[in-house]
């Protein structure tokens, strides 16, 4: 039976996000039906809102975002086997792939030649519905798609982790960093700081890129060894041919030149922050003479995010975040765009249960 649940919508790309009832769709046998806890607020949520990508992934109104979602299993399909209500599980950016293809074989449905079915803003490829997120009380997905979050882990600050976190984890496994590699992040924010704590988890020597010297303190508190003012000429000459792995969080247009000769022979600089054109030239000069590669990565595959959490788990390792109620995720997108929050804004769904019904 297909369920009314109570979220919170955008209705146009001008629109606020407000109180919104919706039909999700009718559980099948494989399904677990999940009463959403917490939902983190990225980026992507602000930029499907408002439209932002309408060139290449053009948002349906009225969209409910959210793919940082942590909750309590309310039940399960008679086809279900890895959970059973009163666990608590987590779903990110997918709810289902095609399975088929030879990126889904290989545990990479986030590259499905299909295309994955996205948390929100999409369709389900079985009944057709539209697909909404977790700005909402409860929701259904396939057991494939859901994931186990370990005992004592904070719940709240392990919501980034379905995205925030495993964009940042992807490449680091990819690219396997591991005890005494050198790695560097570009930008101290949601996805920066989980790249610093990810990469010192993993016995990486982690340096931060940053415009800005104030980040400093914050920086290593969060673990990393050192910190590079990218506009010191100084500084930056300092590490050149330093780095295995530089991840770049940054999420708009920027020049990447002056980070290339900081990489080492053989080195990779990975975008993990920034859809789009670049609108620059990149010198090659760098790259040629020291086999250097620029590279792109995006969330990360199912069996990778439950490694993440597993990972996390282990390690003691969540978000840095802000939690707020659902009715002031407006003024957190106004937040947001001026970096005002360290480093993730989480909503505590439960703040739902007050809207006057």
């Amino acid at each position: 039976m297909a369920m009314n649940v109570l979220g919170y919508a955008a209705q146009s790309a001008k629109d606020a996000l407000s109180p919104y009832r919706f039909v999700r769709r009718n559980p099948r046998p494989n399904d677990v039906f999940i009463e959403i806890l917490y939902c983190g607020v990225c980026h992507s949520d602000l930029h499907t809102v408002r439209n932002d990508w309408v060139s290449w992934f053009p948002t349906t109104y009225p969209v409910v975002p959210g793919h940082e979602i942590i909750g309590r299993v309310v039940s399960v399909g008679p086809g279900v086997t890895r959970f059973k209500p009163g666990d608590h599980v987590g779903v990110g950016c997918m709810v289902d792939s095609c399975q088929h293809c030879a990126a889904c074989e290989q545990g990479l449905e986030q590259y499905c030649e299909e295309i994955a079915t996205y948390t929100y803003n999409h369709v389900d490829r079985h009944d057709h519905m539209p697909t909404y997120g977790g700005y909402s009380e409860k929701i259904v997905v396939s057991e494939k798609f859901v994931l186990k979050v370990p005992n004592g882990l904070d719940l709240k600050g392990a919501a980034p982790l379905l995205c925030a976190g495993i964009t940042t984890w992807s490449p680091l496994r990819h690219w396997k960093v591991g005890k005494g590699s050198t790695v560097a992040v570009i930008g101290l924010g949601g996805l920066g700081h989980m790249a610093i704590k990810l990469a010192k988890g993993l016995g990486a020597n982690v340096t931060l890129f940053t415009r800005s010297p104030g980040k400093q303190r914050d920086a290593r508190r969060l673990g990393a060894d050192h910190v590079v003012i990218s506009t010191d000429e100084g500084q930056m000459a300092a590490v050149k041919g330093r780095f295995e792995l530089i991840i770049d969080t940054v999420p708009y247009v920027h020049d990447l030149n002056p980070y290339l000769p900081s990489l080492s022979l053989n080195g990779t600089l990975v975008l993990v922050g920034f859809l789009g054109g670049l609108e620059q030239i990149l010198s090659t000069v760098p790259l040629v003479m020291g086999r250097k590669s620029v590279a792109g990565s995006v969330i990360g595959g199912i069996a990778e995010t439950q490694e993440l959490l597993d990972f996390c788990g282990k390690q003691g390792i969540t978000s840095d975040i802000e939690v707020i109620k659902i009715q002031d995720i407006n003024a957190a997108y106004e937040r947001m765009l001026k970096s005002d929050v360290k480093y993730r804004f989480v909503i505590d769904m439960a703040s739902l249960k007050t809207f006057n019904r």
